[in-house]
């Protein structure tokens, strides 16, 4: 027992030893004493980040919407003769003008039947002048009595039919040359063809062969469905003038079209609560077609005032939407927003924001709220 008390006494003393000298070292790294130099605290560094203004400005207001492009014109073509397909003039897809060659019909069977009901209208006006001659040589005759009253009756008679037959004969006429040139279908109005269903040497009845499918590109419909709350914006648009409609095929692709709204319907879909509605865009360059789905944005007025900020100044979290306004102090003052549309690279800030407060727009996943920051214009902004 005596033993082991004199152990933990001895332990006890070069553990005191050891923190005694432990003490002193740190004195001596520190420069403890009436010579030491104070300790300076670290200063927080300074971040800084481009900066731009927040604007007020009129912009358009729009009610966006999710649509389908939709040709005005469609039509079948179909051969109204029978007869072999001599030629194809157009080929798959082809795009063609008002009255252009799109196929033709062997020719051959009605040019030939033209040439007999000319024949036939040459024989029979021939018919017709003898008729005539013996009619007026028949009534000077029987008032002298060298012709008897019927027999002047019978040349009357002749000249009558002679006319009648004559007529029928030249609506012969009529209908061959028609015939001969329905073997030639042409384009009704400018557009672009399907692809072919037929070929050369295909026998083509009148009986309703499909021949080809000729659309309208331009100009084309937009068709989309607007809802029946906003009808009164677009009726109150409307009173005021046409009202612009712009379009695109995507969201952010360069393509946009612009026109006007053509259409709305006279009736509120039940099932849906929504109204069809199509604007008529020009579409000079085809590059458009029936089907695509396009989204449409209806320009229903103005908004005066409007605060505009970038978006990529705008940042999220769990409670919402918001922007880093530069503080008093040049501190990072984080605000809550409520958005409005966006104007391409803009968007209108609704709640959150006022004129002229300088809104940071880089660096936003360094900064914090209280966060020390060197302002600094943004690229294409002047410096105030």
């Amino acid at each position: 027992m005596r033993r082991m008390s004199v152990i933990l006494f001895v332990a006890a003393g070069l553990a005191g030893a050891g923190l005694a000298s432990f003490l002193a070292l740190s004195v001596g790294e520190h420069g403890g004493g009436a010579n030491a130099a104070p300790i300076t605290p670290r200063s927080t560094p300074v971040l800084p980040v481009p900066t731009v203004a927040v604007v007020k400005k009129t912009v358009p207001l729009y009610l966006d919407y999710v649509g389908m492009t939709e040709p005005l014109r469609t039509v079948t073509l179909q051969a109204k003769v029978t007869g072999y397909l001599a030629v194809q003039a157009a080929g798959d897809g082809a795009d063609v003008k008002t009255s252009d060659l799109i196929y033709r019909i062997d020719p051959r069977d009605y040019q030939a039947a033209l040439d007999q009901a000319k024949a036939q209208v040459q024989r029979d006006q021939a018919a017709l002048e003898y008729a005539r001659a013996n009619n007026h040589r028949n009534s000077v005759l029987v008032k002298a009595g060298w012709v008897t009253k019927d027999a002047f009756d019978q040349s009357t008679s002749t000249l009558r039919q002679a006319e009648a037959t004559l007529a029928v004969d030249q609506a012969a006429l009529e209908t061959a040359q028609l015939n001969l040139g329905y073997t030639e279908i042409r384009a009704p109005f400018t557009g672009r063809l399907s692809r072919s269903s037929v070929h050369e040497g295909t026998l083509i009845s009148a009986a309703g062969t499909q021949l080809n499918t000729l659309v309208q590109l331009d100009p084309i419909y937009a068709t989309f469905n607007p809802a029946e709350t906003d009808l009164a914006a677009i009726d109150k648009a409307r009173a005021k003038g046409p009202v612009p409609v712009e379009i695109r095929t995507n969201d952010e692709g360069p393509l946009q079209l612009r026109g006007t709204l053509a259409f709305i319907d006279n009736a509120v879909d039940r099932g849906t609560g929504t109204i069809a509605a199509r604007a008529m865009i020009p579409n000079h360059d085809l590059t458009l077609l029936p089907g695509q789905y396009i989204r449409a944005r209806v320009n229903i007025g103005d908004r005066p005032d409007a605060l505009l900020v970038p978006q990529a100044a705008i940042g999220s979290n769990q409670i919402g939407k918001f922007v880093y306004v530069v503080g008093a102090g040049d501190t990072a003052e984080q605000r809550m927003v409520k958005l409005g549309p966006t104007y391409g690279e803009l968007v209108v800030v609704d709640k959150g924001v006022k004129e002229g407060e300088s809104i940071i727009t880089g660096n936003l996943q360094k900064l914090g709220p209280g966060a020390a920051v060197q302002p600094k214009p943004a690229a294409g902004q002047s410096g105030s």
